[in-house]
C-alpha cells in the first residue's frame, strides 16, 4: 500500500504533535510535584544514577549480568517509592509517566523497528480525511444508496427493469469494494448523468479506503489540470502524476465534462496503459456513451477502457431532479 507524500508527512505532523504535546504535559507535571513533593526530585536523582550505574556495568565482563540484576532490583523499588509517594498525595501511580497516545512507540510511529499500529492507524485516518475533503464521500455510502429510485417497470427499449439492473449493480460495487485487493479489476461506470455512478464510486473509496489501501478520488477535469500544470512548469515536480500512477486505488469521476485537448487525451492513455501494465485498478465515470468516448479520445484510448475494464451500464431517470 503506497500513501501519498503529502498523507505520510501529514501522518508524521500529528504523531510529532502528539509526542511534544505528551512531553509538555510530563514536564509540567515534574515542575508540579517537585514542588508539592520535593521528596520525588530525590528518587528521581537516584533513579538516574542507577542508569548511569548501568551503562558502566555494561563493560564489566563476565561479573555484568549479576551487578546489573542488583541495580535493577534497586531501580524498580525505587520507583515502587516513587508511586507510593504519589499516590498518598492523591495522584495516579502514573502521574510522571509521559502520556503519549501510544504507549507502544512513544508516539514515534515505529516500535521494536516495525511500523507501529498507530502510524497505520493514523494514515488510514489521514487518507480518509484527505478523500472527504475533495469529494462528497462523508454522504456516500452503499446503506444510503436508495435502489427506489430507480423504476421498476421494464425499460421497453432495454428490455430489463432498471431498479432490478440497479440492485445488481449495487451488489457488485459492495462486493468490489469488501474483496478489493491492489490487482482488482478496473471498473467503467457509465449512463446517463444523476444515476448514481459519484454515489457508489464514493461508497467503493470509503470502504477500500476503511481496509488501508490508498484511494485517490478527483474529477477528470481537476486531475488532468493539475497534470498540465505539472508539465508545463507551472507547479511540482511530477509527484502528482506518480501519485496518480502509483495509487492503489484511482477514481476519475465525470471523464469527458473536461475541455478535451491532445495533452488531455495523451495523459488519459498514460494513466490507463501504465495502471493496466502494473495490474493497478481504476474506476472511470462518464455520462458519455462508448462512440462518444471514442470521438472524444480515439479509438486508441477507448478500446483500452473497453477491453479492459468491467462494464457497469446505470440505468434510470435522473435521482437529483426526482429528489427536488
Amino acid at each position: 500500500m503506497s500513501y501519498s507524500n503529502q498523507t505520510y508527512i501529514k501522518a508524521a505532523q500529528t504523531l510529532e504533535k502528539r509526542r511534544k504535546k505528551a512531553e509538555r504535559i510530563q514536564l509540567a507535571r515534574k515542575l508540579e510535584i517537585s514542588e508539592k513533593i520535593p521528596e520525588i526530585t530525590k528518587y528521581e536523582s537516584e533513579l538516574a544514577q542507577t542508569g548511569l550505574a548501568v551503562i558502566k556495568g555494561i563493560g564489566m565482563g563476565e561479573n555484568a549480568k549479576e551487578y546489573i540484576e542488583q541495580l535493577s532490583k534497586i531501580n524498580l523499588a525505587i520507583q515502587e517509592s516513587i508511586k507510593k509517594l504519589l499516590v498518598s498525595n492523591s495522584y495516579p501511580e502514573d502521574y510522571l509517566e509521559t502520556p503519549y497516545t501510544c504507549k507502544k512507540c512513544g508516539d514515534t510511529g515505529f516500535s521494536g523497528g516495525y511500523v507501529c499500529e498507530c502510524r497505520k492507524e493514523l494514515l488510514k485516518e489521514t487518507a480518509k480525511q484527505e478523500l472527504a475533503a475533495v469529494s462528497a464521500s462523508a454522504k456516500c455510502s452503499f446503506d444510503n444508496f436508495d435502489i427506489t429510485y430507480y423504476p421498476l417497470p421494464v425499460d421497453q427499449n432495454l428490455g430489463i427493469s432498471p431498479q432490478t439492473r440497479m440492485k445488481s449493480v449495487a451488489e457488485y460495487c459492495k462486493c468490489y469494494a469488501e474483496d478489493f485487493d491492489s490487482e482488482s479489476e478496473s471498473l467503467y461506470m457509465h449512463g446517463a448523468t444523476g444515476l448514481g455512478k459519484t454515489h457508489l464510486s464514493l461508497a467503493i473509496a470509503n470502504v477500500v479506503t476503511e481496509k488501508g489501501y490508498n484511494v485517490i478520488y478527483d474529477s477528470a477535469q481537476n486531475i488532468f489540470t493539475s497534470l498540465e500544470r505539472e508539465k508545463f512548469g507551472y507547479s511540482g515536480n511530477g509527484e502528482r502524476e506518480k501519485e496518480l500512477l502509483d495509487c492503489d486505488l484511482l477514481i476519475i469521476d465525470d471523464l469527458g465534462s473536461e475541455f478535451s485537448t491532445s495533452f488531455t487525451t495523451s495523459a488519459l492513455y498514460n494513466i490507463i496503459n501504465t495502471r493496466i501494465n502494473r495490474s493497478k485498478p481504476v474506476i472511470i465515470s462518464t455520462n458519455l456513451t462508448e462512440t462518444e468516448l471514442e470521438d472524444k479520445y480515439t479509438q486508441r484510448v477507448t478500446s483500452r477502457i473497453i477491453g479492459n475494464y468491467v462494464s457497469l451500464l446505470f440505468l434510470g431517470k435522473d435521482i437529483r431532479q426526482l429528489k427536488k
